[in-house]
């Protein structure tokens, strides 16, 4: 893993890719302070605004007009990527440079009370899951040289307003080289939109304020305030994540503009996106009205992809069509995001881009703009935008983005990524049928929506591209997923527990109990409220009371509060049971302990009922 010097006890590892332009502070064909004049950066990073969330980039249900017009000033990219499909990677990546992997960051994990600083790959995983995956860190270690130290070593005034996520104090903005920093925290999403904000240390305006109102109001102040020395201002939106509270009025808006046919049809989220653009628009005005906007550097980005598995109001927030998958998916859907980028005299108005991008190469871009230079030997995974900026051809042979991990709500499995040229290649860890990894390889020009896999077709080229990915992994010393040596494969949608193989026999499901603690498990449920009743035709040989144990996600583990006991007869004899399952949320996953010693049984069929005796799920065999 790339850490700095005495970091974690490592020092950097020879096998790590150390640019020699980052060494001395100068992004990939660009020499450190080319600018003539060192530019003010206003860096606007949205949340989990996904590729299609803006009229811009061709959605039908959105009204950005601020978005469309930073775009009239310089330059919209087509191709532009998150590091990684969460948000507290992708901001680790921002900060340093560097790829989430190489971080050891590689879920949005920054908002947790644990402290991780060095993560390692657990010993087995849970029986259901083919691969190991690793851990993550939970903080950004103050090691890092970041963009924001870099900036404010070459005089920059620097300043941090809105969702940080990489960590709670000490690892809080002001000692990562921010002199500002408003909201404080290190919150995953604000715990209200609206004041009263429930965030200790941040003064509550008046009732109804809306947050990111509020932080662009503050970072307007800032960019008002006089002096000779150029800005830095990260201004990290919290927008549009979740919590989904949009503005009343702005909700009525857009109810009229529901569009059945149209997969984007939140009035939440429409109020929501409405509100970001708006406080672009304020930014903008601003630069405008000081006579900044000469010589203003401004990005607007986002973190990562649509959200699409939550359901406010019973609706998807977002759609990323054509784009396959959203947030927290290994498709296009949860890293390919909308970027602008405005620089008077130096990006060409209302140009457009073509060129591969990632959130990891603005670190070099903004060191060779703005005359910074970098820590000698800190690794440096981006280049430099400022060719593409310019209307010319990146050098670059390939991007990648890690992901080893496994995601329910989206039911992502851990894979890596490679994009090289139009083709994009899906390493998927053990979830071959003997835990060997599988591809996928899409032609991203041909097929943006990832729907014709053509690795069979094309067998050179993924072994090809998969070298890449294999250098990669080395390059960046990550941790890196493996067959899971407690794996036990399904059986009609229920895992057994090492004390029970499960088999079909006979029209049955035979459950071989070997211990103590025999159990079976399956997130084949139904996504519907309960509460339930799990009702089971079964015979045993065995002893021992039955126990239904059910986990949601709220709560997504096993435990004794979330199940119920039922008496089972042990004669070897068919019996009907019926167990009701008091949980009024959707369950996430059931687990069945047939009994509590070794034995037989057998199961003819289980069915889950709703409240009203429907089935809302039936088990066959």
């Amino acid at each position: 893993m790339a850490c700095q010097p005495g970091s974690e006890g490592r020092g950097v590892s020879r096998r790590q890719f150390v640019a020699s332009a980052a060494a001395v502070g100068m992004g990939a064909g660009e020499r450190a302070g080319a600018a003539p004049e060192r530019p003010n950066v206003l860096f606007i990073l949205a949340d989990d605004l996904g590729w299609m969330d803006s009229a811009l980039y061709g959605s039908r249900f959105y009204r950005t007009p601020n978005l469309a017009r930073l775009a009239a000033r310089g330059m919209m990219f087509t191709q532009a990527y998150s590091a990684n499909p969460l948000c507290s990677p992708t901001r680790a990546s921002l900060m340093t440079g560097q790829y989430p992997c190489r971080l050891r960051f590689t879920t949005p994990a920054g908002h947790l009370q644990q402290v991780v600083l060095d993560p390692k790959l657990p010993p087995r995983a849970a029986q259901e899951q083919k691969a190991v995956c690793p851990e993550t860190r939970t903080r950004l270690p103050l090691e890092y040289h970041t963009i924001a130290e870099a900036l404010r070593d070459a005089g920059y005034r620097t300043a941090h307003f809105g969702k940080w996520h990489l960590g709670w104090d000490p690892y809080l903005p002001t000692s990562q080289g921010f002199d500002r920093n408003q909201p404080g925290g290190s919150y995953p999403g604000p715990p209200s939109y609206f004041a009263p904000y429930r965030m200790p240390g941040f003064a509550d305006g008046p009732a109804g304020e809306q947050i990111d109102d509020r932080l662009t109001a503050e970072a307007v102040r800032f960019i008002e305030e006089p002096g000779e020395a150029p800005f830095f201002l990260n201004y990290w939106l919290f927008s549009v994540h979740a919590p989904f509270q949009g503005k009343p009025d702005l909700m009525e808006q857009y109810r009229p503009r529901v569009d059945p046919a149209n997969p984007q049809k939140s009035p939440i989220m429409g109020a929501m996106v409405e509100t970001m653009d708006a406080c672009l628009g304020k930014l903008l005005d601003a630069l405008d009205r000081t006579g900044k906007a000469a010589n203003t550097l401004v990005v607007f980005m986002s973190d990562n992809g649509g959200n699409m598995y939550d359901r406010p109001e019973g609706v998807t927030p977002t759609s990323n069509a054509p784009l396959r998958g959203g947030k927290a998916t290994i498709y296009e859907g949860g890293t390919r995001v909308p970027l602008l980028v405005a620089w008077p005299g130096k990006v060409r108005p209302g140009s457009r881009s073509e060129e591969v991008v990632s959130s990891i190469d603005w670190y070099p871009t903004l060191l060779a703009s703005c005359g910074a230079r970098g820590k000698r030997g800190q690794a440096m995974d981006g280049v430099s935008l400022l060719p593409a900026l310019a209307g010319r051809k990146l050098r670059r042979e390939a991007l990648f983005c890690h992901f080893p991990h496994y995601v329910p709500a989206t039911g992502n499995l851990p894979s890596t990524w490679v994009r090289q040229g139009d083709w994009k290649l899906i390493r998927f860890y053990a979830d071959g049928p003997k835990q060997e990894d599988r591809f996928e390889l899409y032609n991203l020009r041909e097929d943006v929506g990832e729907t014709r896999d053509l690795a069979v077709q094309h067998p050179d080229r993924v072994q090809k591209m998969n070298a890449l990915i294999d250098r990669h992994l080395r390059g960046t010393d990550a941790l890196v997923p493996k067959p899971n040596p407690a794996y036990r494969a399904p059986v009609a949608g229920w895992y057994g527990n090492p004390n029970a193989d499960l088999a079909v026999q006979g029209g049955a499901l035979v459950v071989e109990c070997s211990g103590g603690d025999p159990s079976m498990t399956t997130r084949q449920v139904p996504e519907q409220p309960g509460p339930f009743v799990l009702e089971l035709r079964m015979r045993s040989r065995s002893t021992g009371q039955g126990q239904a144990l059910w986990a949601t996600e709220a709560q997504p583990g096993f435990a004794r509060p979330r199940s119920v006991f039922f008496t089972v007869t042990h004669d070897g004899e068919w019996y009907d049971y019926q167990v009701a399952l008091p949980v009024a949320t959707a369950i996430r996953s059931l687990r069945l302990d047939p009994c509590m010693a070794p034995g037989r049984v057998e199961i003819a069929h289980i069915r889950l009922l709703s409240r009203t005796g429907a089935v809302a799920h039936e088990w066959r065999w």
